[in-house]
């Protein structure tokens, strides 16, 4: 089992910035791939970002590329999103996923454990 509990979720006017962070534990971090995605009110859950286990492979969502940055930090079993120039079609509850995979993917289908998600809105 892997608890995955996210943070830094808020409010922000557009073009502000926000950091989240997901937090692992249960199980080797540096085993886990890890994602978030995004699910939009009234929208389906939709992949942002993600990281394969080193960090050194990442892929992002084209409405994102440029202004969002996954990072991770094995030694602390955290994944962080780093979101900039945000804007109001970024509003939605972000949630954090890990796959028993050292490779990431998109497919959400594809991740195991989730977290309870964060709230990030941004305001005109």
């Amino acid at each position: 089992q892997v608890q995955l509990v996210e943070s830094g979720g808020g409010v922000v006017q557009a073009g502000g910035s926000l950091r989240l962070s997901c937090a692992a534990s249960g199980r080797t971090f540096s085993s886990l791939a890890m994602a978030w995605f995004r699910q939009g009110p009234g929208k389906e859950r939709e992949f942002v970002a993600a990281i394969n286990w080193s960090g050194a492979n990442t892929g992002y969502a084209d409405s994102v590329k440029g202004r969002f940055t996954i990072s991770r930090d094995n030694a602390k079993s955290t994944v962080y999103l780093q979101m900039n120039s945000l804007k109001p079609e970024d509003t939605a509850v972000y949630y954090c996923g890990a796959a028993l995979s050292r490779y990431y993917y998109r497919d959400s289908a594809e991740y195991d454990y989730w977290g309870q998600g964060t709230q990030v809105t941004v305001s005109s």
